[in-house]
């Protein structure tokens, strides 16, 4: 089981400032705990703008079928903006991440663990619940699950023609989430070194 809590309003109100910008909320699984009123609120306030071209409220965004589905019928709002606000655990955001690869995709979230039953996904996505999602600042792309060494500031140098030191069947992390940033022109994000990590979070709920 899980907690997904919206990230700070500050937070949140950076990621679209001066952007246009979709947003998708995700109501899917519900042994998570999700702020629905609060979120509405704060889609409404932001929406105030005008510079929202859309929203979508669906269920399950980790299931690549039924996503794409709802998708398409939104893509001329979707390719209208440029950042995708996605209200969801950090499984919901990389799949939606994967599936809109030039567009920039932001978490406005973070997903605590709690004890108990997690859930079921159909793909290979992992979200840590670490508490505080790093997803905005790295494509869409996990450091903690996609990199062996839960890296937060780039590679360890230690990758191989792509493959993780550790795991030569895996990926380098931090080579995807290059990719990633070059691909929708967000290199700038990797001058910026990721805060040293506040581990308290995960025990916060």
């Amino acid at each position: 089981m899980l907690i997904t809590q919206l990230k700070s309003k500050e937070t949140i109100a950076s990621l679209v400032d001066g952007k246009k910008f979709f947003v998708i909320n995700c109501q899917g699984c519900k042994e998570v705990h999700f702020l629905e009123k609060e979120a509405a609120d704060l889609q409404k306030e932001l929406g105030a703008s005008g510079n929202m071209t859309g929203t979508i409220t669906t269920d399950y965004i980790c299931n690549p079928e039924n996503m794409k589905l709802r998708l398409e019928k939104h893509m001329d709002a979707i390719k209208a903006a440029d950042v995708v606000l996605v209200f969801s655990c950090g499984v919901g955001v990389q799949t939606i991440a994967e599936y809109l690869e030039d567009k920039m995709v932001c978490a406005a979230c973070d997903s605590c663990r709690l004890p108990g039953f997690q859930g079921v996904t159909p793909l290979e996505y992992d979200c840590g619940q670490c508490g505080e999602c790093y997803l905005n600042l790295t494509g869409g792309i996990c450091p903690i699950t996609a990199c062996s060494k839960s890296l937060l500031n780039g590679q360890c140098g230690g990758a191989k023609n792509g493959k993780c030191e550790v795991d030569p069947n895996m990926e380098c992390g931090w080579e995807r989430i290059y990719r990633r940033l070059e691909k929708i022109g967000r290199l700038d994000a990797l001058k910026s070194p990721v805060q040293i990590r506040n581990y308290a979070t995960d025990d916060e709920v």
